[in-house]
């Protein structure tokens, strides 16, 4: 029998292209509902959503994510905020003071419970029939983010998340593939040299995608990768962080 969790998931993709239908507000309510659902570490809750529908709020966010259309066009954008702010609320409040966001686990704490919480609510629209787009891009004008949001000391916007309704045109469009499962998953012991040779072997694989399904113009996995992972591309998240009161303080 088929799992149709287990279909959803497998079918997961970034949709980039919206009707432009409306999503009700009851929908938005339980996508809302579902996400916070999410496991976080120790039950901190140490992640806030902040939203907007508005048509002008959303051109200025695609402005600031690097011109990302899509981010304009479609029905909501959220963003998944690390909120130490409301931990520390309650730390003060038994006389102590709250030091967690000045380590690098209180980074990783934050960045991995976002991510979290950004596959529940992405799984949640999906199965309500909407289509999402993670927006990493938020990062890149993290400052301005921060201005925009009106965030408060002790939280930054780790991720940004679109919703809307899917063209028929991105519904049915291929998956991308990905990399071999044999150098994906390993038993025991971590596999070095299959690894490397299993993201060589993926460049040819998607370039074969590229060429059979005529998105040629898609960036191959070298391109793509170093474009990015050669520098660092969003060097403004430091500062942020550190100026919203993270930072690496663990020795």
């Amino acid at each position: 029998m088929e799992n149709l969790t287990i279909k959803q998931l497998q079918n997961r993709k970034s949709i980039r292209q919206f009707t432009g239908e409306p999503i009700s507000e009851a929908d938005l309510e339980l996508i809302f509902q579902t996400a916070q659902r999410a496991p976080t570490s120790i039950n901190g809750q140490q992640i806030s959503l902040i939203y907007t529908r508005d048509k002008e709020k959303l051109k200025q966010i695609a402005h600031m994510c690097n011109e990302q259309a899509h981010i304009a066009t479609a029905e909501v954008f959220v963003g998944i905020v690390i909120d130490f702010n409301r931990t520390s609320a309650i730390v003060e409040s038994v006389g102590r003071n709250h030091i967690i966001e000045q380590s690098a686990e209180g980074i990783m704490v934050g960045a991995v419970d976002a991510g979290i919480m950004l596959m529940q609510l992405q799984a949640a629209a999906e199965a309500l029939g909407y289509g999402t787009t993670a927006i990493g891009a938020v990062r890149g004008k993290s400052d301005e983010m921060v201005k925009f949001f009106n965030l408060a000391p002790k939280t930054f916007l780790a991720v940004g998340c679109t919703i809307g309704v899917p063209t028929e045109k991105a519904k049915t469009a291929p998956l991308k593939p990905r990399i071999a499962l044999d150098t994906f998953v390993m038993q025991d012991t971590y596999d070095s040299d299959k690894v490397r040779k299993g993201a060589l072997a993926y460049e040819e694989t998607l370039k074969t995608f590229r060429d059979t399904t005529g998105s040629g113009s898609m960036p191959t996995y070298a391109e793509i990768t170093s474009n990015y992972y050669a520098d660092i591309y969003y060097r403004k998240t430091g500062k942020t962080l550190v100026a919203q009161g993270f930072a690496f303080k663990d020795e």
